[in-house]
């Protein structure tokens, strides 16, 4: 099932678009602020075909990167994760997808609360994932330190997953609680310093690794 996911979920999003396409307005809105007013307008095609367009590549470069990847061999011992992570992405960009598309033709879809608890979501999944993603140069947390030893990408990833984790739920749980976009900047800021909590974390793992 994994393998045909993908596939399945650009088709729907082409479908949709197909069927949709005729009732959408000469601009349509791609872009909402944190209050969800439009700030942002595109084409009828672009309203109708961007994200699926971008949903497609995706599909594509998921079984392609490995095969770049000078660590190819390391893929096979975490393909479930690595599938796992892909179809997240795509599901998450495809209830994006659906929430513009529903907004713009006149369904009351509160986006500004729909898509970042579909991103907080996604980093859950992330998070419980990532300790399981094995040393390669395509996805993960990819610093100078844990690219230069398969320990210290290990105990990055360990921490990293608790760190996506608590921002990914923090992020969920100011969007459902009535914060207002005071909560939103919260769960944005918890997930900007889990990446930058990684980063950090990497250098210093490196450091214990070196001296030992």
């Amino acid at each position: 099932m994994r393998k045909w996911y993908p596939a399945v979920l650009v088709v729907c999003a082409f479908a949709v678009s197909v069927v949709a396409y005729g009732r959408l307005p000469a601009r349509v809105p791609v872009h909402w602020d944190v209050h969800g007013q439009v700030n942002g307008y595109g084409s009828r095609a672009v309203g109708a075909f961007l994200l699926p367009s971008i949903m497609l590549i995706i599909a594509i470069l998921i079984p392609a990167l490995p095969k770049i990847d000078p660590r190819e061999q390391n893929y096979e011992k975490f393909r479930p994760s690595y599938d796992l992570i892909f179809g997240a992405v795509l599901t998450v960009l495809f209830i994006g997808y659906l929430a513009a598309l529903g907004r713009t033709l006149g369904m009351h879809v509160p986006i500004e609360r729909v898509i970042p608890a579909a991103v907080g979501l996604l980093l859950v999944v992330l998070g419980n994932v990532m300790p399981r993603v094995r040393p390669n140069w395509m996805i993960g947390i990819r610093t100078p330190w844990t690219l230069s030893n398969d320990r210290v990408w290990t105990r990055t990833h360990r921490v990293g997953g608790y760190l996506f984790t608590a921002a990914g739920l923090l992020l969920v749980v100011t969007i459902v609680l009535p914060l207002g976009a005071s909560g939103f900047r919260v769960g944005i800021g918890a997930v900007a310093a889990a990446a930058l909590g990684s980063a950090a974390y990497s250098y210093v793992a490196w450091r214990q690794e070196t001296r030992s």
